[in-house]
């Protein structure tokens, strides 16, 4: 059976970006069924940072900024969610319009800046949640704080009861100088003020730290020795990029901000595997960008990602997405004879680190 939300996307589409975006999560929040769930599958299980995610697929965040439809999202068959990214205070984010679409490349540039109705609202709803399920908390800061580090700590003292699992983002590009918190001195004292911040919460909520696919492979370097010197519970690679490499629709691409989707994921895998020789074999990895198929799931794990996610392929797609992937990957395990599909994982590492960029 075809989804009514697929056979609506042609519709969809004939909305501006953002509008289309308000319509999905009015669909969602109002209970419709617009995808089966996939049947659980005990090879998809994966357990990381203290957390047993029933499959490894995952909504990114971005999507549901608010925290407004988690549990809708984890019936179409995610193995978590991540909500946000929420700051302190509600802000309005950066001028409209400032999503655009490439549809000939299936991808999507943002400037939306952090738009969100700030910590209060998410808390009251996550407060209000019945359900299980692992969903976590992508925490940002306000444009014009004064102590932006300050922000993520709020966010830490927030959440860290009501989240399975915290992100702090600092890789965001549409936030003016939110990306000099990768630097070595600011991460280093960014990681140790949110540690910090989560001990005086008494609870140990697994802290990951979501980072940009446009480094270097020094900062790549000082990144990883201080994940591990402050012993963080996991990585996000990647955010959205600044490159517009591979793009067809080169006019669209003259849009300032963030380009994710297909373009991303040969820049994002490569950045994973990379990540992935520096911080060893134990360390949590969560790779994002591109995802729009079983196969790019796969390759992201194969690359070293113990999880994936996704949100631009379903733009795309519809919410059946994540179902067939899932399906897919069960389809996967079976064909090859996995006991679990964290035994592809890394088993192309080598190849993806070597990788050139552009």
């Amino acid at each position: 059976m075809v989804s009514p939300f697929k056979l609506g996307l042609p519709l969809l589409f004939a909305f501006d970006p953002e509008t289309a975006h308000g319509l999905s999560i009015a669909a969602l929040r109002s209970g419709m069924p617009l995808a089966c769930s996939p049947k659980p599958d005990p090879r998809l299980t994966v357990e990381i940072a203290g957390l047993r995610f029933p499959n490894p697929l995952g909504m990114a965040a971005g999507y549901d900024k608010n925290g407004e439809i988690p549990d809708a999202l984890l019936r179409l068959g995610f193995g978590f969610a991540e909500v946000g990214t929420v700051t302190p205070l509600p802000q309005s984010g950066n001028p409209k319009p400032r999503i655009f679409r490439l549809m000939s490349d299936r991808g999507v540039i943002n400037r939306l800046g952090f738009n969100n109705q700030g910590h209060a609202a998410l808390a009251q709803r996550l407060a209000k949640r019945r359900g299980g399920g692992i969903v976590g908390v992508n925490i940002g800061a306000n444009k014009d704080s004064a102590d932006r580090i300050a922000d993520y700590e709020a966010g830490v003292r927030t959440f860290a009861r009501s989240a399975s699992y915290l992100t702090v983002n600092i890789s965001s590009p549409n936030t003016p100088g939110l990306r000099a918190l990768q630097s070595r001195e600011a991460l280093a004292e960014l990681l140790g003020r949110v540690i910090a911040a989560r001990a005086g919460t008494g609870v140990a909520t697994p802290i990951f730290l979501k980072i940009a696919p446009d480094l270097v492979d020094a900062d790549l370097d000082d990144i990883a020795a201080e994940l591990l010197t402050q012993k963080l519970d996991g990585l996000i690679v990647s955010n959205t990029t600044l490159s517009r490499a591979g793009v067809q629709d080169t006019e669209t691409a003259k849009q300032a901000g963030g380009l994710s989707g297909r373009p991303l994921f040969h820049r994002s895998t490569a950045m994973l595997a990379r990540m992935r020789l520096r911080l060893g074999p134990d360390f949590p990895l969560v790779g994002v960008g591109g995802i729009d198929t079983t196969e790019t799931a796969i390759e992201k794990i194969r690359a070293g990602a113990d999880l994936v996610q996704l949100y631009t392929g379903m733009i795309f797609a519809g919410p059946g997405l994540p179902g067939e992937i899932v399906s897919g990957l069960s389809r996967f395990a079976a064909r090859e004879g996995l006991a679990s599909i964290r035994d592809i994982r890394d088993s192309a590492t080598e190849r993806w680190a070597e990788a050139t960029l552009d």
